[in-house]
């Protein structure tokens, strides 16, 4: 993955992507390189395969990210699995502080929490849809955590331990139905007549 190979090379220069390149960003980067490639090793469930493998028409995600941030290497490297299971599916990712105007009509929430997929028909630019920035028992946590005024690393721990515990089943779920709605609205309208004929 490009991706990876990128933040490898900036780790090499003890940097991360962004403008941030402390000691904590730097080290937040390191575990996030573990994370994504524990992640990259989930397996499929069979119904979101058969679900990529019915998709019939071309869809472009576009998702926002940051090699520092802790929920895009647990969620990214599953969703760039989830659409290669599917030829009609073209993932670009784009980092968030390079890309200001993009994230900012995707805020969550009022802030802009990563990661963040949007979903395009590549030959309209419509917008199919979003996801993000984690599935929603770890956004719930989130804002639990949140309202407790928790100190950040008692975020992150709880936070981790889920996905670790999860094996992003919960994501596989969710990206099962955002799929079935998202190759609705990208399904030509006379779809249904061809088929008949």
């Amino acid at each position: 993955m490009q991706y990876r190979d990128m933040i490898d090379k900036l780790l090499a220069e003890n940097k991360t992507t962004g403008t941030n390149h402390s000691d904590a960003m730097v080290e937040y980067t390191r575990m996030n390189m573990h994370r994504m490639r524990r992640v990259e090793k989930t397996v499929l469930e069979d119904e979101l395969v058969q679900v990529m493998l019915s998709v019939q028409t071309r869809m472009t995600w576009v998702v926002l990210t940051e090699a520092w941030c802790g929920d895009a290497a647990q969620c990214v490297p599953a969703i760039v699995k989830i659409a290669d299971a599917s030829p009609l599916i073209d993932v670009k990712l784009l980092l968030r502080d390079e890309n200001p105007e993009i994230m900012d009509a995707y805020l969550t929430h009022g802030g802009r929490s990563i990661p963040k997929l949007i979903a395009l028909n590549p030959d309209t630019m419509e917008v199919l849809g979003s996801w993000g920035p984690r599935p929603e028992p770890a956004q719930q946590l989130f804002f639990e955590m949140k309202a407790q005024d928790a100190p950040y690393s008692e975020f992150a721990e709880k936070l981790h331990a889920w996905y670790a515990k999860d094996k992003s089943r919960t994501l596989q779920q969710e990206f099962k139905e955002l799929i079935r709605t998202w190759s609705k609205l990208t399904a030509p309208a006379d779809m249904n007549v061809a088929r008949c004929s």
